[in-house]
């Protein structure tokens, strides 16, 4: 979860829930219900070519690779910690995520609405952005595709 006020407090009961059934719950902008509020055209171009890059070489099934709001079990976040992340940058989210599904995590994505940040300043700098385009590919040779159950959709409740 960010701390900087883009990820909504009261949707952190729904992840954690979503793990009943599930081995790794992802908050998703990118499945029915979900999106984004109030981000420059810029970054939401950013986020959304990002996440189709990475979506269409890995082929996981997950909607969105590049969110960072996420519920794990913990055997399984255990399991993936016992080997260093590739990654430096923010290409962990995606890494993190495509390891759990190709070892055959069940993945729910949970529609969140995710908020231009309300604190802090953005980490994001070409050095983070050309690290995840590069480790995209060297990810799918490095983790290929087997038994990946794929995701399911998490239906979103209204708020009150």
């Amino acid at each position: 979860m960010d701390a900087d006020g883009s990820h909504a407090p009261e949707d952190v009961d729904r992840l954690v829930a979503a793990t009943a059934d599930a081995d790794l719950a992802i908050g998703s902008r990118y499945v029915t219900g979900g999106s984004s509020d109030g981000l420059t055209r810029g970054r939401e171009a950013l986020s959304r070519g990002g996440n189709t890059y990475a979506r269409l070489i890995l082929r996981t099934g997950v909607n969105d690779l590049t969110g960072g709001f996420k519920a794990w079990r913990a055997e399984l976040l255990a399991e993936l910690l016992r080997e260093a992340t590739a990654s430096d940058g923010y290409g962990f989210q995606i890494e993190m995520t495509l390891r759990a599904a190709r070892r055959g995590a069940t993945i729910r994505e949970v529609p969140i609405i995710f908020y231009e940040r309300r604190a802090g300043a953005s980490k994001m700098n070409w050095r983070i952005a050309s690290e995840a385009a590069w480790l995209v590919p060297w990810m799918a040779r490095h983790y290929p595709a087997r038994n990946a159950k794929g995701t399911q959709p998490v239906a979103r409740s209204s708020r009150a």
